[in-house]
């Protein structure tokens, strides 16, 4: 074992005692937006057990991910890199079991490791979770019920709702960890991901319909091309099994395929005066629609209150664990995390999905209780995905190693913040127009204000572009007063001076990470 043995680890916690160095869980979701979370302020849910976490520790008001997907975000919170460095770009692309992470150096220090629910990184030899000495985690997105997962390299068959198994699989290895060392428990859960299928026992949950929110009907005016492009719209681009309806049997007269070759199809929007009748899958009850207003609204409430009721288990969850560590003393030595990979559209901008830097899919949820430090603090400055590494890195008294692009923020655990902190967040989208979201390509950076996007569009910068293709375009939207992104601020000349500011600071974190701008 290289660096400083686990008994030589200490830190300061509590009052004045010394301690061995914490213990952690890492809990992340996948898709779960800061508007599902009351800590956050959110009317919509009452999340009481994760919310322990804020009342305990400290919650993050700006945390934000490097790329709003989940394999790229999970990426490097991993690795602490950016995607153009550790390669995770889109969906499908893998993370080498080669490629460094923040895991092994915990598990070179003496840490017991293992990782437990969504990896999705990869599902071959060459990309199976390493840096851990348990996996136990599904293949692919998963399924809601009865879920395959790969425990140590073998393929298993789990029966239940995948919350429920993910949490007592992640129980049991707490209980039978190796209590000799100290530990690093990941607990990665499948919700509330697409198609937010809740836990029978909720469903009587939010029977009360949700207002919907102010910019549900949003036209998408005054924005780049690509916000009026994107085929995430509630009102067209939900499939039948998103809403747990039937699907009926046909062709184009029940619904577009949700991208070419697919057996899938989203729920048609009503034109004219056509009738449109929609079944419930439990129940067989009948929906019979000829108002479009009345469908559309139909299709919100269906959709935020499945994930709502999917949250729900999730919440439960996250309580099980804090209940497991109280009993087993192990809370006074343990960090806690609570996270998603990226945030998600619950219907602001007609939306649902994610991968805008858009605020509401480029905020994430970020809960840390560190016991010691601030109880029931709130950290209003910017964090990104990619400091997670070095900083729980910190937390257990190692070094940030030099590849890692992310800087801790340890200091602002205990309620520092450094003078020289930088308050700007990158994010960058690679997938272009995919066939089935058909989101534009981007890159951009905010600040504590101010926001500003590069859209490539199919030019990609070139001047002149011909043969239908769409020159680029620029976005930049003062968050303080327009919060809602509803203004595109490019062109005003009032705010020449801070879009030439924030050029200058977009060019400059690229060039110091390392990645390539499209001109």
């Amino acid at each position: 074992m290289s660096g400083r043995k686990y008994e030589e680890l200490i830190v300061s916690w509590g009052n004045g005692t010394a301690v061995k160095s914490p213990n952690f869980v890492f809990i992340m979701a996948d898709d779960h937006a800061v508007n599902a979370i009351s800590a956050y302020g959110s009317t919509l849910i009452n999340t009481k057990h994760i919310d322990r976490l804020a009342s305990d520790g400290m919650c993050f008001t700006h945390c934000y991910t490097t790329n709003s997907l989940c394999a790229p975000s999970r990426a490097a919170i991993l690795t602490g890199t950016y995607n153009h460095v550790n390669g995770v770009y889109t969906l499908t692309t893998k993370l080498s079991s080669m490629f460094p992470n923040f895991v092994k150096h915990l598990q070179r220090a003496g840490y017991s490791t293992g990782i437990i629910g969504k990896w999705h990184l990869g599902d071959d030899k060459s990309s199976e979770p390493s840096g851990f000495d348990h996996f136990d985690v599904l293949l692919g997105q998963g399924d809601y019920y009865d879920s395959v997962f790969n425990l140590n390299g073998k393929l298993t068959n789990s029966t239940g709702y995948v919350t429920d198994v993910i949490t007592s699989k992640s129980v049991r290895w707490l209980e039978t960890r190796d209590v000799s060392k100290p530990f690093f428990l990941m607990v990665n859960h499948k919700a509330p991901h697409r198609e937010w299928e809740n836990h029978p026992k909720y469903d009587d949950e939010f029977q009360d319909n949700i207002r919907l929110p102010d910019t549900f009907n949003d036209n998408y005016d005054n924005r780049a091309k690509a916000a009026g492009a994107a085929k995430i719209r509630i009102r067209e681009d939900l499939k039948y099994d998103d809403l747990g309806l039937v699907q009926p049997v046909g062709g184009a007269e029940v619904g577009q395929p949700i991208k070419p070759g697919s057996k899938e199809r989203k729920i048609p929007d009503l034109k004219d005066s056509n009738v449109i009748t929609l079944i419930d899958k439990k129940t067989g009850e009948k929906f019979e629609f000829s108002d479009p207003e009345y469908l559309a609204e139909f299709k919100y409430q269906r959709y935020i209150k499945r994930y709502l009721r999917t949250v729900l288990s999730l919440d439960e969850s996250v309580g099980n664990i804090l209940d497991c560590l109280d009993k087993m003393g192990l809370a006074r030595d343990t960090v806690v995390v609570y996270t998603s990979d990226q945030g998600f559209f619950l219907g602001e901008h007609g939306w649902f999905d994610k991968r805008f830097i858009y605020e509401e899919s480029f905020q994430m949820p970020l809960l840390i209780r560190y016991p010691g430090m601030t109880s029931g603090g709130v950290c209003p400055d910017i964090v990104s995905n990619v400091d997670f590494a070095p900083t729980l890195l910190d937390i257990a008294g190692l070094p940030s190693p030099s590849y890692m692009q992310g800087r801790s923020f340890l200091k602002l655990l205990m309620g520092k913040t450094p003078p020289n902190w930088e308050q700007i967040a990158y994010h960058r989208y690679w997938m272009h127009k995919d066939l089935q979201h058909n989101v534009y390509a981007h890159y951009g950076v905010r600040d504590q204000r101010y926001k500003l996007i590069y859209w490539y569009n199919e030019g990609l910068g070139v001047p002149g572009a011909t043969d239908g293709a769409e020159p680029p375009e620029w976005e930049f939207f003062d968050c303080v007063e327009d919060p809602l992104e509803l203004i595109n601020c490019y062109g005003d000349s009032r705010y020449s001076d801070e879009v030439s500011r924030m050029r200058a600071l977009l060019d400059a974190k690229m060039s110091e990470i390392g990645d390539v701008p499209r001109h």
